[in-house]
């Protein structure tokens, strides 16, 4: 299948500062893609060359199976971390503009506008100007205007700030289901919840190089299952196994992160012969546990 965008051995330098060096990272339609990194990292630079805000210094980008070119744009959707709204436009007649701008007749522009200012609950705020709006309302209808001429790629960074967990959710909801309809979505942000739950598979960028990248299954595979989750009741002494690197004990509730192949089982076989243990869960460790151990790792060399 062809990648809908394709970055190939990319670099890009600003005076004496290397932004991305010799990053690689495909994404096809129909999948959702994280792209990850600490402040500085390289993400935003990275995303300015998918949508020819600058051009590589070397390799090469491709967009929709081909060569990169102006034309192409034309089915990509683009929300920059920093927004663009007009504050003395009411919200209908900025989104109708923001339509015409992407080739969309006004008509066609507007009926798409209230749609999606329906789903997105927003309707009551179609008369106001923009700089009457939460910044949560502003982000709202900076991301219709990315989805008005119905793109095909999607991108957006840092697409949550600005939410409460109410309106994160529905934008969730909706980016679900525009990679189930076949678009395919990258995405910057520093929440990684958001990420574990949404992506099928991850950059990490560190210093502008790619440090962890695949598919979100294939990469958690990589590390040990050493992180353990669990509630007992009585005798608490057990938590001075000698297999357990650190412990988090909330009451009963217990979270473990066990030294480098550590036996879990027994550590149960410990629990349960001094206390009743009512469930004990050995787990993944999770993408921000990842993030932080890759990232303090390639920082530290």
């Amino acid at each position: 299948m062809a990648a809908v965008v394709e970055l190939d051995c990319v670099s890009k330098v600003y005076e004496q500062k290397i932004a991305v060096k010799d990053l690689s990272l495909r994404i096809e339609a129909g999948t959702m893609f994280g792209l990850l990194g600490p402040n500085g990292a390289g993400k935003t630079s990275s995303i300015r060359m998918m949508v020819g805000i600058t051009m590589p210094d070397s390799g090469t980008v491709s967009l929709l199976g081909k060569p990169f070119a102006r034309e192409s744009l034309r089915r990509v959707g683009y929300l920059p971390e920093e927004r663009g709204l007009y504050k003395k436009m009411k919200v209908m007649e900025q989104l109708v503009f923001m339509g015409q701008l992407r080739g969309l007749d006004p008509a066609t522009a507007g009926k798409r506008a209230h749609a999606w200012c329906e789903r997105l609950q927003i309707l009551e705020a179609v008369d106001k100007k923009t700089e009457e709006l939460s910044k949560g309302m502003q982000q709202k209808i900076q991301f219709i205007s990315t989805l008005l001429h119905e793109p095909e790629l999607i991108i957006m960074d840092e697409p949550f700030s600005g939410l409460d967990p109410v309106n994160a959710t529905l934008l969730q909801d909706t980016l679900i289901d525009l990679k189930n309809q076949g678009r395919a979505i990258l995405f910057s942000t520093h929440r990684m919840d958001q990420v574990e739950k949404l992506c099928d598979a991850i950059c990490l960028v560190n210093r502008g190089r790619a440090v962890l990248a695949g598919g979100m299954r294939e990469v958690k595979s990589r590390y040990e299952r050493n992180h353990v989750q669990m509630s007992f009741e009585g005798d608490n002494s057990f938590l001075q196994h000698p297999a357990i690197a650190e412990y988090k004990d909330y009451a009963g509730l217990v979270e473990i992160r066990l030294k480098p192949h550590a036996d879990a089982q027994d550590l149960l076989r410990e629990a349960s012969r001094k206390a009743t243990v009512w469930k004990f869960e050995v787990m993944e460790p999770s993408l921000e546990e990842i993030f932080i151990q890759t990232v303090g790792e390639k920082i530290d060399a």
